[in-house]
């Protein structure tokens, strides 16, 4: 929402009161409308659309405290401020308990009053682009779950929200520790499978014997071992979505098993001649290059193509180095609480080793890092001393920058890392902040307050 598009309406009895109010709320680049009655603006809510109502507790007709309530209960995603001369804590409860997003006193700070508006409307600005990701992405996925406001990202989560819906097959592709059973994990829980179960199989870690018997099942007594009947991973799916990881390990029998049930949607225990009905979504994930594995011969090209109907690529690491900080932090107060230690944050120089390092083991090494940094660190500060052999020995210490804090004010804080993050993007994007807001995954509003409360022009 751009600032000049932004619509408030004040409400005041006192007519000067009111025209200075305009005129200055004018004057902060918003738009303004007047007017001198609660039941009034009742009404003008029910006519037209505001982004936020600032308005006086004391009016003849209505007062400010029952207007908020109609208003309220008829649009509660409206942020009212409340406003008096006759302050009280009766007042302010009163107006708090009725819903107003803030309380103010006359004679206004206008200062306050403008941070208190900005504030009001990051708030409602926040709440109504999580509930759009939250919509795309589901309920019942846990978005703390994604972390990252790169690019790549917001790529992947657009394009998870466009599939997930669907009955498609899907092939995820990515490196090693990429979090392809993440992407998995997204998809099930937005579709409309969501209720059935996920049945995750990782096709590497099992013989070509054990992993027929794992998918399908078998009889009692169809091999050796076998002394039951056991229902396979296909039938635990049933009503659900089964995912495949490492599909690209399957050998050339195993794949023409699997090209048959996608095909018929039945399948067959070892060791029976009878075949059953499933209704699986499938799911399947690879580090490979399946194209290349088809161009080799290891890898069934009409498999390949009833598996590829849709494809997810999760980016590497490498490819979205303005997570890293973000993923950092996540991973130190995760492990830092696990291990009942009080770690403030990393030194300059472990940062900056972390963001140059090239991680060939994607999220999955970054995790591991941190948390063995997490367990050696003996000071309030993780140090390039605690980071794993991997990250020093490929480090350029000639570059390196100062070393570990002497004092908490020498150490790199979030809003360190921030304020960096967004000179970055603006020197990239030659400092245009909508392309600069857009990189950083956040709206121009946020934008324009960090670059404020950064001192940055």
């Amino acid at each position: 929402m751009n600032q000049n598009t932004i619509n408030i309406l004040v409400v005041d009895d006192d007519s000067g009161h009111l025209m200075t109010l305009k005129t200055i709320i004018k004057s902060w680049g918003f738009t303004a409308e007047g007017i001198d009655d609660g039941m009034k603006a009742v009404q003008k809510v029910r006519e037209a659309p505001y982004d936020l109502i600032l308005m006086d507790v004391r009016m003849a007709l209505m007062n400010g405290i029952e207007a908020l309530q109609q208003i309220k209960a008829y649009n509660p995603s409206i942020p009212i401020l409340i406003m008096t001369a006759y302050s009280s804590v009766e007042t302010a409860v009163s107006a708090m308990k009725a819903g107003a997003y803030d309380y103010l006193t006359k004679p206004l700070d206008f200062d306050e009053l403008k941070m208190t508006i900005e504030r009001a409307l990051e708030h409602v600005g926040l709440k109504e682009e999580n509930k759009a990701l939250r919509e795309k992405l589901g309920l019942d996925f846990d978005l703390k779950n994604i972390i990252g406001k790169s690019r790549p990202m917001k790529d992947l989560v657009d394009m998870v929200a466009m599939i997930a819906p669907s009955e498609a097959t899907v092939l995820i592709v990515g490196e090693s520790g990429t979090g392809k059973e993440l992407v998995a994990r997204a998809i099930q829980a937005n579709s409309s499978r969501r209720e059935g179960p996920l049945v995750v199989v990782n096709c590497a870690a099992l013989t070509e014997t054990l992993l027929e018997s794992e998918l399908f099942g078998h009889e009692k007594g169809a091999f050796t071992g076998a002394d039951k009947k056991r229902e396979g991973r296909f039938m635990q799916a049933h009503k659900g979505t089964i995912f495949l990881d490492e599909i690209g390990e399957m050998s050339m029998m195993m794949q023409a098993k699997l090209l048959r049930v996608i095909q018929e949607r039945e399948i067959q225990r070892v060791g029976s001649d009878q075949t059953l009905k499933v209704n699986v979504r499938i799911l399947a994930a690879t580090n490979r290059i399946l194209e290349e594995e088809v161009a080799a011969g290891k890898f069934r090209d009409d498999l390949y193509y009833r598996l590829n109907v849709v494809a997810v690529k999760v980016p590497p690491l490498r490819e979205r180095i303005d997570d890293i900080p973000l993923l950092t932090h996540y991973f130190l107060n995760k492990y830092a609480t696990i291990n009942r230690k009080q770690i403030k944050g990393f030194t300059p120089a472990s940062l900056d080793m972390l963001l140059k390092y090239s991680w060939p083991g994607n999220v999955r090494e970054l995790e591991n890092a941190v948390e063995r940094a997490v367990i050696l660190a003996l000071g309030d500060y993780i140090s390039e001393k605690e980071l794993p052999l991997s990250l020093t020995k490929s480090y350029s210490f000639e570059q390196k920058i100062p070393e570990s804090p002497k004092s908490a004010s020498d150490a790199v804080s979030l809003e360190d890392i921030q304020k960096q993050a967004i000179l970055k993007a603006l020197k990239e994007t030659g400092g245009n902040k909508s392309e600069t807001a857009r990189k950083l995954g956040i709206n121009r509003r946020t934008l324009y307050m960090k670059l404020e409360k950064f001192g940055v022009k």
